[in-house]
């Protein structure tokens, strides 16, 4: 009977440490609850009703977009403007919490971590998320020469979408890529990126043209800068320790208040996702006609993205943590849906964010550096669809490809999808640069963009599965210095301290109970 009672004290006592520790580092304790009443249907009813609903949302849209274009062929733009209003406001909400999200995540999970913990975590996941995009990459290549899907293929370009040529190089996109990492005024950043713009100009000497070097301005979030910013802030918050513990918890606080309102808006997902999709199926192309010429690439970009996100991560996944991938994937239902129906894996980022904690019961500290990581630089669809689309435009147009120009595009296209911004279609102005490797003009972006609008929806899936399964491994194979950490700050607890939050807990819990 006293061992029992021990026991018990014993656990009752790791339960306040554990309580106080996560007061002492803001983050929320990841609970198990116990299992709702009722039937296993309405269980599952209840545990997946927003992701139901989400799905509910794609499928509704899309058949009311076809019953509408059944009905009148000619929608205005103004008239596909009203419907896809209400899905317009649901994507300017998600995006207006996307820079004090990202911002508060990495400050908070950084000064929340030890420093040295911090470091391992981030080389884990920028490891583990360059090594995906350009295993996607590698993959996207075998499929496309395998299936060899633009050769003896006629295809028109986009009559209704013209592509402005920028003059690039390869280099400079890679350069411009560096200096977006450090941004000279932070609230630009916000709302600005600098790119590199060659201005041709004739030289009377010899006749030729040459380029003058200048700055463009695009009005785009520097999310890149932002992040390597955050991380400065909250590295230097986690070595001042007590003398900046008040700006920590501001950053915590904030936090905590964003998570707030992200589960208010995660909450219009499907009617937001049913008006987007229903637009988007309003602004399409005769499909029939579309597929005669790219039913083949379509399937190839397809099969490539299928066998990315449901057998190679799935397996490296289970590789690295021996646990079961599908399972992971079920629990990110409302975040691959929604990365559907928004086409953006930044936009995505809070609700993959509460579907990793509440749902997979990942460690905030670990899925609030991560991810917003992985939103930046990690893009395994773009990647692969890249690749893809460089190689089937070349066999459209009857260029060869030695080994030496198939290395290239995979460098650059791995460099590209790094550099692409998280919004729709932002693979379409990395793919300049791709193309620029082949030898083959801007314009040629064109053949492909009939059905780019939809590809560039499951792509931006498997970018957002990507993120999450790189956050589920960073978390497995941290456990031991998460522990440590645990530990150490078991130990560094006061009496008092514990004394206090003990009192506090049995308050909390008359209240309940009341």
């Amino acid at each position: 009977m006293g061992k029992s009672n021990q026991r018990e004290k014993m656990t009752s006592d790791n339960e306040t440490q554990d309580r106080l520790l996560a007061m002492h580092h803001n983050f929320e304790l990841v609970e198990d609850k116990s299992p709702p009443q009722g039937t296993k249907l309405s269980r599952f009813l209840r545990a997946n009703a927003l992701t139901l609903l989400t799905v509910g949302g794609v499928l509704i849209g899309t058949a009311l977009g076809f019953i509408l274009r059944a009905v009148k062929d000619d929608w205005t733009e103004r008239e596909i403007m009203y419907i896809g209003f209400i899905g317009e406001i649901f994507l300017k909400m998600l995006k207006s919490l996307i820079i004090p999200l990202i911002i508060a995540c990495l400050v908070s999970a950084i000064c929340s971590l030890d420093l040295s913990l911090s470091t391992r975590v981030a080389a884990r996941a920028i490891g583990y998320y360059l090594t995906t995009t350009f295993a996607s990459v590698v993959l996207g290549i075998i499929v496309v020469m395998s299936i060899q899907p633009g050769v003896g293929k006629t295809v028109s370009s986009s009559s209704s979408t013209t592509v402005t040529e920028r003059n690039t190089t390869t280099t400079d996109t890679l350069l411009d890529l560096v200096r977006n990492m450090f941004p000279p005024n932070l609230i630009e950043a916000t709302i600005f990126q600098h790119r590199t713009k060659l201005t041709p100009r004739n030289d009377s000497d010899n006749d030729t043209y040459n380029f003058t070097i200048d700055s463009e301005i695009i009005q785009t979030t520097n999310i890149l800068g932002l992040v390597v910013a955050s991380a400065a802030i909250g590295i230097a918050l986690a070595q001042l320790g007590e003398e900046t513990r008040t700006m920590a918890n501001f950053f915590h606080n904030l936090l905590a208040m964003m998570m707030k309102i992200t589960s208010w808006v995660i909450q219009l997902s499907p009617l937001g996702i049913l008006f987007l999709v229903c637009a988007e199926i309003l602004e399409m192309e005769n499909m029939a006609s579309v597929m005669s010429g790219l039913g083949l690439y379509f399937v190839t970009v397809l099969l490539g993205l299928f066998i990315q996100g449901f057998i190679i991560l799935p397996l490296l996944y289970f590789a690295l943590t021996r646990q079961n991938p599908f399972t992971f994937i079920k629990h990110l239902g409302t975040a691959i849906v929604t990365a559907f129906g928004t086409a953006s894996s930044t936009a995505t980022l809070p609700i993959t964010i509460k579907c990793l904690e509440e749902k997979l019961g990942i460690d905030p500290r670990i899925a609030r550096f991560t991810l917003p990581i992985g939103a930046t630089i990690n893009m395994d669809g773009t990647a692969l669809y890249e690749a893809v689309a460089a190689i089937f435009i070349a066999q459209v147009r009857g260029v060869s490809l030695d080994l030496g120009r198939i290395i290239a595009i995979s460098i650059t296209a791995t460099a590209a999808s790094i550099g692409a911004a998280g919004i729709p279609q932002a693979g379409l102005v990395t793919m300049v640069m791709v193309l620029d490797t082949v030898g083959l003009p801007a314009e040629d972006v064109t053949l492909i963009l009939a059905v780019d609008w939809l590809l560039d929806r499951f792509r931006t899936a498997i970018n957002v599965m990507g993120d999450a399964f790189g956050s589920g491994v960073v978390h497995y194979r941290s456990q031991k210095e998460l522990n440590k950490l645990k530990q150490t700050a078991r130990a560094s607890l006061t009496s008092n301290d514990k004394e206090h939050a003990t009192n506090e807990i049995n308050t909390n819990n008359q209240d309940l109970n009341v």
